[in-house]
């Protein structure tokens, strides 16, 4: 078998606004530490992001990349309904918006929607109870947390508004039988609340293969947990101190996302 012929993508900076290329390198970054954090799925899953400056317009992964090939100006553009606005050779999953622009529609304060089908997200999503109030990454999760029962693949626009009102104005929404989904008002807030999600159904499901019982943590404190984080972030939030320095982390390993 020959071997794959190497990608060979056009750079997009001079083609776009400063602010979209800066959305575009920020989003790539987003799909490089998925990979990185080993979150995806081979080329399914998705981060989207609205393009700053317009309410109708998106950023999306090109379907067949995986997500450490991911550049900046691989990035397709869509519109709400999934529609490809870029001249690109790319093609965008079908399923790979329905969900992203439904809450983009209804929540235009998430810039953007970050889903992942992790081992351990799956299995927290299959269980009852879902997330369990067992650890210090679930009290903040708890805080602000939605669930959505499994419809089939999201392809259906009907499934869009029980979607949308599960979601409500939450941050974090369990998939059931499915996954894991954040929203954030910039990229690096959905990247950080991903990996406190993932973690705290990490720590379950490890704690659970333990056989013993568990000890939760009082209502109370979960009431508390935003204000916590504000406290120990200063005030700026996980996102904003966290973001430099996963950038830097990338550039350290493969700093193509920029391209």
């Amino acid at each position: 078998m020959n071997a794959p012929e190497p990608l060979q993508i056009t750079s997009r900076r001079h083609a776009v606004s400063a602010a979209e290329w800066q959305a575009r390198v920020d989003l790539a970054a987003a799909y490089r530490l998925v990979a990185h954090f080993q979150w995806d799925d081979l080329v399914f899953t998705h981060v989207s992001a609205r393009v700053p400056g317009t309410d109708n317009q998106f950023l999306i992964n090109p379907y067949g990349l995986m997500f450490d090939e991911i550049t900046a100006s691989s990035l397709v553009k869509v519109d709400r309904d999934g529609k490809q606005l870029d001249d690109t050779p790319f093609l965008v999953n079908p399923a790979g918006f329905t969900i992203h622009g439904a809450i983009h529609a209804a929540r235009h304060d998430a810039a953007c929607v970050l889903h992942t089908h992790t081992l351990n997200g799956v299995a927290v999503s299959a269980q009852q109870e879902g997330v369990l109030p067992i650890s210090q990454q679930s009290i903040f999760v708890l805080a602000s947390l939605a669930y959505h029962d499994y419809e089939g693949l999201a392809l259906r626009d009907d499934e869009k508004p029980r979607l949308v009102s599960d979601l409500g104005s939450k941050q974090y929404l369990m998939l059931r039988n499915h996954g894991l989904l954040t929203v954030g008002a910039t990229v690096a807030d959905a990247v950080v609340a991903m990996y406190l999600f993932e973690a705290a159904c990490a720590i379950q499901v490890r704690a659970q293969s333990g056989g013993g019982a568990l000890t939760r943590v009082a209502p109370h404190v979960i009431a508390t947990a935003q204000q916590q984080a504000l406290q120990v972030t200063l005030g700026q939030g996980a996102g904003s101190l966290t973001w430099p320095g996963l950038l830097r982390r990338l550039d350290r390993i493969d700093p193509g996302y920029r391209d």
